[in-house]
């Protein structure tokens, strides 16, 4: 699996991403920086957090409109796996690829910790290796974290089973439904608040991230061998 770690002026995470591929995965991985305009020969595409442009206006609002967001858009028609995580949640969000939007934190502070976060659907791509319903540890670090959406949007949510993950025990930015991470209609693309590829390696804290990149690699390579045999 090749994969493309998208790299905006002000991420900062993008190196994190890059190692829980290179080193957790022991995958093929490239930064490709935002200016670029094709995807073409990867696998799979991941949007790291940090502040792109600064947020400024709001969190991933100029991200949305850079080069290589036609080539992001078009992976996920393709049906490719695309992962947003904090900012890339944000810009995922911002593109119209998952809906709803982020509002500051509750509290109006930036929260930097450690959360529990429940797996609510473990029947995608993305979480085919963890337990439904299993507590995870995953660390946050956002000042816009607060996920909304109107009451149909919830609902086609919820009846859809696309709240992948919410907050355990303490919703720590006041997030609807206690919502952390959500995918699209056809399941391919994950955005979320929490930052798995920074709880890759129990040396870090936590590994539970881990089990989602290997999910996708997973996913991956079934999909592969399928349309090799067929």
């Amino acid at each position: 699996m090749k994969t493309a770690v998208i790299v905006f002026p002000g991420s900062n995470c993008d190196q994190d991403m890059y190692y829980a591929i290179k080193d957790g995965l022991g995958e093929e991985v490239d930064y490709v920086w935002h200016a670029e305009t094709s995807l073409d020969g990867y696998d799979a595409v991941m949007i790291p957090g940090g502040f792109s442009y600064g947020d400024y206006l709001r969190s991933g609002a100029i991200a949305r409109f850079a080069g290589i967001m036609p080539a992001v858009i078009q992976a996920a028609k393709e049906g490719k796996p695309v992962l947003g995580v904090c900012n890339g949640f944000q810009i995922l969000l911002e593109a119209g690829l998952l809906p709803g939007a982020m509002l500051k934190n509750k509290h109006l502070k930036f929260i930097c910790e450690t959360v529990d976060l429940q797996v609510k659907n473990n029947d995608t791509q993305f979480t085919k290796l963890y337990d439904q319903d299993e507590i995870i540890r995953i660390p946050i670090a956002h000042g816009e974290g607060n996920y909304f959406c109107d009451d149909a949007t919830l609902k086609k949510l919820q009846d859809n089973n696309r709240i992948v993950f919410t907050y355990s025990g303490k919703n720590p930015n006041g997030s609807r439904a206690d919502i952390a991470g959500i995918i699209n209609e056809t399941g391919n693309v994950l955005g979320m608040m929490p930052h798995p590829e920074r709880a890759a390696d129990a040396l870090l804290g936590s590994d539970d991230g881990l089990r989602l990149f290997q999910s996708i690699l997973n996913h991956w390579r079934e999909s592969a061998h399928a349309a090799y045999t067929s």
